[in-house]
C-alpha cells in the first residue's frame, strides 16, 4: 500500500500543480473548506467583525459563516466567553504592536449554549484596500485542555497520595542512592523529613539493609522479572534498631528501555513477623512445659535418624507415661496436674545430654530421643535416670507426692527404619511396662507385634462396618456468643457389634492409612448434607454444615467433583457446606492445596482450617489459602481458664484471623468462664459441650434446635 501511494504522489503533485495553474482560487477554496477549523479574516474593532470565515465555522462554532459575517446577527467578540475577553484582546493587540504572529487560547460558547476551548493563530495583514484586519485559523483544542486538566488533576493526586501515603513510597538508582522518598518512609526508618533520609542514605546496601546481600537479591529478582513483590528483608533505622520490610517495586525504563530507576513502596511489617514468630514458635512448642511438641518432636527424630545413618550410631525412642496421673488430676485438681506436668518436664530437661530432645506428646505423656549410642547399655543409663529423676519427691497443693512413669523403648535402625514406626514401637513397649507394674522401663520386642493383630481385626470389622449400618453421623453446634444455632459439624461415630463403641482416635488413624477413609469421608458427606435438608424441610433456618476432610481425600484428584455431585445429589446449596481441613494436611503439599481449596472455593463452599495453632501456624502459608474460618484448637481454649495470664496466643490467634477477613471459632468450649474470655476476645463463633454435646440428628432436633429457635 506504502509503495502505491508513493508512485502516485509524484502523479498527485503533477496534477494539484497544473490545477493551480488553471483554477488556483477553487484549489485554494478547497483546501481551506477541509481544514479541522475555522479561516477567518476579521476587523480590529471592538466586535472582532468578521470579514470572511470558512465553511468550519459551522463545525466549530454551532453558527453558519452567513450569521458571522459583518455581524448580521452575532458578534464573534459575543461568542467568545466573558472572562476571557479581555485577554485574548490584550495578547492580540500586544502582538500587533510588535508586528509579531500571535497565539492564544480562550473560550467559545457555540449555538447549543456548550462551551468550548479554542486556540487562534493569526498575523496582522493589508488588504486590498489598506487596511490593516487580522487573519488566522481557529481550531478546537477542547479535548487536549481536557487532557491537560485530567493530568493536573492526576498529578495533583499523585502527589497528594505520595505526601500522606501510610505506605513509605521510593524511588532509587541502581547503585543505592535515593531520588525520591515520601514522608511516610521516612518515619518508617526514623528520619524527621524524607529530605533528611535521602541526604543520609547513599548506599541503601550498606547502610540500611541489615544483611548487604539483600540488596543484591533484590536486584537479582529486578534484573530477571522486572519487578518484586513482597520482598521482605530486616533493616536498621535512624536510631539503629532493626525493623522488618516488605517491598514492592519495578524497575522504571525509558522509551528506548534503559533502565532509568527502581520505584515501589515499603512497608513496616514488624509487628507482623513478631506475630508470626510467636505462633510459630507455638506451633512447635508446647504451651503449658514449654518443650517441643509432636511437629518438632518428628523433625528432630528425622534429623536424628539421618545422623545415625552417617555415623553409624543408634538412636532411642523412649516413650513415657507417667503412672496414675488421672488419680493425682481428679484428686488435687487441674492447676495441680499442671504444675506437676511444668515439673516433671524440667526434670526430664536435667537428666538427659544436651544433643537430646524431649518433647511433650500429649496429656501425660513425653518422648525423648537419645542420640550418639554405641550400645544398650548406655541407653540404660539415661533411662534409669529418668526414672530416678520423676520418682523425687515433690510438694503439690501442700502434700509431699511421689509420682512414677511407665517407660516404653525402641531403637533405630533395629525397631523400625521411619520416626512413625519408632514412636509406635515405643509406645507398644510402655503398654508393656505398664502391664509389668508400672515404673519400669521395657524395650520393644517381636512379641509386641501381636498387638498388630487386634489392629488387622479392627481393620476387618471397619471394613464391614458401612455395610452393617455400624458407622453413624453426630452432629455439635456452633453458636454465637448467646448461644443461637449457626451451623453444625458433622461428627462420626462408630458402635461396633464386635468392639462396642470405639473411639475416633482408634480408627480414623487406621480409616486414614488403609485407604478406607474415602468412602468413609463420602458417607460422612452424603449423610451431612442429607441431614442439612431435612432440618431445612422442617423449617428451620439454613445452617452451615462442616464436614471434615481427611488427608487422603485432600491428595485425590477427583475430590472437587465427587463432593460438588454430592451436592447436586443432595440438592443442599454449596454455600450451605462448610469443609474442615487441618494445617498439617495443607502444608504437606502447599500448590495442589491452593489449588484444591480455590476450585472449592469457586464453587461458593466456604473452608475452614481446623485445631488451628497446634500445625504449621504460618503466617505466610495462612495468607496464600483461600480459607473463610479459622478453628482454634481445644488446648488454648482450655488455657484460658487454667492460665488467665496466657491469654495472648488466643488474643494473636484471633487477632491475625480478623486481620486477614476471616471468622474465628474456638472449639471446645466447656466452661462460662472460657465463654466470656473468648467474648471478651471477640470471637465470632463457640462450639463445645457448655453449648451442646456431639448429638444424633433426633436428639439434636428434639432438645437443642426446636429449644433454642423456639426461643428465638
Amino acid at each position: 500500500m506504502t509503495n502505491l501511494i508513493d508512485d502516485q504522489a509524484p502523479l498527485a503533485r503533477s496534477w494539484m500543480a497544473a490545477e493551480l495553474r488553471v483554477n488556483p482560487a477553487r484549489v485554494l477554496q478547497t483546501l481551506v473548506n477541509n481544514l479541522d477549523g475555522m479561516v477567518f479574516r476579521c476587523r480590529m474593532d471592538e466586535h472582532w467583525t468578521m470579514l470572511f470565515l470558512s465553511s468550519g465555522c459551522l463545525q466549530l462554532t454551532g453558527y453558519s459563516p452567513e450569521v458571522l459575517v459583518l455581524n448580521q446577527e452575532i458578534t464573534y467578540a459575543e461568542i467568545t466567553h466573558p472572562d476571557d475577553r479581555a485577554r485574548v484582546r490584550e495578547k492580540i493587540m500586544a502582538a500587533v504592536a510588535e508586528h509579531r504572529r500571535y497565539r492564544v487560547e480562550y473560550r467559545i460558547t457555540r449555538a447549543d449554549g456548550t462551551v468550548c476551548w479554542v486556540a487562534e493563530r493569526g498575523a496582522q495583514v493589508t488588504d486590498e484596500t489598506g487596511d490593516i484586519v487580522l487573519e488566522g485559523f481557529v481550531e478546537d483544542i477542547t479535548e487536549q485542555i481536557q487532557a491537560q486538566h485530567d493530568l493536573a488533576s492526576a498529578e495533583a493526586r499523585y502527589r497528594s497520595i505520595f505526601e500522606h501515603s501510610s505506605e513509605g513510597i521510593f524511588q532509587t538508582t541502581a547503585d543505592g542512592h535515593y531520588l525520591n522518598a515520601n514522608p511516610a518512609l521516612a518515619r518508617i526508618y526514623g528520619y524527621d523529613t524524607a529530605e533528611e533520609l535521602v541526604a543520609a542514605l547513599q548506599n541503601i546496601g550498606s547502610q540500611l539493609y541489615v544483611d548487604g546481600a539483600s540488596r543484591e537479591r533484590f536486584k537479582q529478582i529486578m534484573a530477571e522479572k522486572g519487578y518484586v513483590q513482597g520482598f521482605e528483608a530486616q533493616v536498621r533505622r535512624h536510631d539503629g534498631t532493626i525493623i522488618w520490610i516488605s517491598e514492592n517495586a519495578r524497575a522504571v525504563t525509558g522509551p528506548d528501555g534503559a533502565f532509568l530507576y527502581y520505584e515501589g513502596t515499603v512497608q513496616d511489617i514488624t509487628e507482623t513477623k513478631n506475630y508470626q514468630e510467636q505462633l510459630e514458635h507455638q506451633a512447635s512448642h508446647d504451651l503449658l512445659t514449654g518443650l517441643p511438641n509432636r511437629t518438632l518432636f518428628a523433625d528432630r527424630l528425622n534429623q536424628a535418624i539421618r545422623q545415625a545413618d552417617r555415623n553409624g550410631f543408634f538412636a532411642a525412642v523412649a516413650f513415657i507415661d507417667l503412672d496414675n496421673f488421672k488419680y493425682i488430676n481428679d484428686s488435687l485438681g487441674h492447676k495441680a496436674g499442671d504444675e506437676l506436668l511444668v515439673e516433671i518436664a524440667s526434670r526430664l530437661r536435667g537428666a538427659l545430654r544436651g544433643g537430646d530432645t524431649v518433647a511433650r506428646y500429649g496429656g501425660d505423656e513425653f518422648v525423648l530421643i537419645l542420640n550418639n549410642h554405641y550400645q544398650v547399655n548406655s541407653v540404660v543409663k539415661v533411662i534409669n535416670r529418668v526414672l530416678e529423676e520423676i520418682q523425687r519427691p515433690m510438694t503439690l497443693e501442700g502434700q509431699e507426692l511421689c509420682v512414677t512413669c511407665s517407660i516404653g523403648l525402641s531403637l533405630y535402625p533395629t525397631d523400625g527404619g521411619d520416626p512413625q514406626a519408632l514412636i509406635q514401637h515405643a509406645d507398644a513397649a510402655m503398654y508393656l511396662a505398664k502391664q509389668n507394674g508400672r515404673n519400669n522401663y521395657q524395650f520393644f520386642t517381636p512379641r509386641l507385634n501381636e498387638l498388630a493383630v487386634e489392629r488387622v481385626t479392627l481393620e476387618g470389622s471397619l471394613r464391614r462396618a458401612l455395610e452393617k449400618d455400624e458407622l453413624k453421623v453426630f452432629y455439635q453446634p456452633k453458636v454465637d456468643c448467646n448461644g443461637r444455632p449457626l451451623g453444625v459439624e458433622a461428627l462420626l461415630r462408630w458402635f461396633s457389634d464386635e468392639h462396642g463403641a470405639v473411639s475416633p482416635t482408634r480408627f480414623i488413624g487406621l480409616a486414614e492409612d488403609t485407604g478406607l477413609i474415602e468412602p468413609i469421608t463420602e458417607f460422612v458427606l452424603r449423610t451431612a448434607c442429607k441431614q442439612a435438608m431435612a432440618w431445612r424441610a422442617m423449617g428451620y433456618p439454613p445452617m452451615q454444615m462442616a464436614v471434615n476432610l481427611s488427608a487422603r481425600s485432600l491428595k485425590q484428584p477427583d475430590l472437587v467433583d465427587r463432593v460438588m455431585a454430592i451436592l447436586e445429589e443432595t440438592g443442599l446449596p454449596p454455600e450451605q457446606l462448610e469443609l474442615e481441613l487441618t494445617e498439617s494436611m495443607l502444608i504437606d503439599d502447599v500448590d495442589q492445596s491452593i489449588n484444591v481449596l480455590s476450585a472449592f472455593k469457586a464453587r461458593g463452599i466456604r473452608l475452614a482450617i481446623d485445631d488451628f495453632g497446634t500445625g504449621y501456624s504460618s503466617l505466610s502459608y495462612l495468607q496464600r489459602f483461600p480459607v473463610d474460618i479459622l478453628k482454634i484448637d481445644r488446648t488454648f481454649v482450655r488455657n484460658l481458664e487454667l492460665h488467665p495470664s496466657e491469654t495472648d496466643i488466643t488474643k494473636l490467634i484471633i487477632l491475625l484471623g480478623h486481620s486477614l477477613g476471616l471468622k474465628v471459632v474456638a472449639e471446645g468450649v466447656e466452661t462460662e468462664n472460657q465463654r466470656e474470655h473468648l467474648e471478651a476476645l471477640h470471637c465470632d463463633e463457640f462450639q463445645g459441650y457448655y453449648f451442646a454435646k456431639p448429638m444424633g440428628p433426633g436428639e439434636l432436633t428434639k432438645h437443642f434446635l426446636a429449644q433454642q429457635f423456639a426461643e428465638g
